[in-house]
């Protein structure tokens, strides 16, 4: 058990643990503290969030198939993906969770699940930093990759022709 447990925190587990927790924060806190304030442009601004994030979660997910980890440490035998919604976004799955995240705070209209949401904000820009720091040992093309591609959000047409 010791060795699983101390592969798991050598992997980054300890991330996976806290953004699943920040994650269910969300979940409980947006259900449970409804209805703080009554804004229904904030209630549509939330579903297409929540609708945009899941999509480019899926995305994700569908691109990066049997590379995905819950953990920061690429997989044994991974390969650098740099095709599909990857070519957009380095972080396509942190970016659809922070999306849905706020956009399920925004639909409940909780303070409290917001406050968590916008908290998994600054807690996946560490993680990704942690994981860059892996993908960047592993793969030698990652450090080009992260000068073409942006972290979390695409970039406008006009600044991506230059």
């Amino acid at each position: 058990m010791s060795n699983h447990l101390d592969s798991f925190i050598a992997r980054g587990g300890l991330w996976a643990v806290v953004q699943f927790l920040l994650k269910a924060a969300v979940i409980v806190l947006g259900i449970g503290c409804r209805g703080q304030w009554s804004n229904h442009s904030f209630v549509v601004v939330g579903w297409v969030l929540l609708v945009v994030g899941t999509l480019v979660f899926i995305a994700g997910l569908v691109v990066l198939g049997r590379n995905l980890t819950p953990l920061p440490q690429p997989r044994p035998g991974a390969g650098l993906v740099q095709h599909g919604i990857y070519t957009r976004v380095r972080h396509p799955l942190y970016s659809g969770v922070m999306a849905v995240s706020v956009g399920w705070a925004l639909i409940w209209q909780s303070v409290p699940s917001l406050l968590a949401a916008l908290v998994l904000v600054p807690f996946l820009l560490a993680k990704t930093r942690s994981e860059e720091r892996w993908l960047c040992a592993r793969f030698p093309d990652y450090a080009e990759y992260m000068k073409r591609v942006p972290r979390f959000l695409p970039r406008p047409r006009a600044a991506r022709a230059k």
